[in-house]
């Protein structure tokens, strides 16, 4: 039986790439996201230039800058998480399609209450 994989957007690549590099961990964010650490290290390998900085062990950073550094990286994770949510959600939840109206209707039982 032949499966079909799976296609996946530039922008999906890209935020899942910036995602992992937030987190510092590739095999996390490969599992969050529903995907197999290969694949995401292929991406990460693509999307990179082959020289990256080194930013951990920086010299004559302070304690404040070390801190806004860590505070800053932990902004762009958690807006790329959301990104990522919203993308998901707007392309898996039916209320966000075209026509759906996104109210619940409640039906009442036929003995006009719920069983105890």
């Amino acid at each position: 039986m032949k499966t079909s994989r799976r296609q996946y957007d530039e922008e999906f690549k890209r935020m899942a790439v910036e995602l992992s590099l937030a987190k510092d961990s590739l095999k996390t964010t490969a599992e969050e996201l529903g995907l197999t650490p290969q694949i995401l290290t292929r991406w990460r390998r693509e999307r990179l230039p082959t020289q990256k900085a080194n930013t951990s062990g920086r010299v004559g950073v302070s304690q404040e800058q070390q801190e806004i550094l860590r505070l800053k990286k932990e902004l762009k994770q958690a807006e790329l998480e959301r990104d990522i949510l919203k993308k998901a959600v707007s392309t898996r939840c039916p209320a966000s399609s075209p026509g759906a109206t996104g109210h619940f209707s409640i039906h009442e039982s036929p003995s006009g209450c719920f069983p105890r």
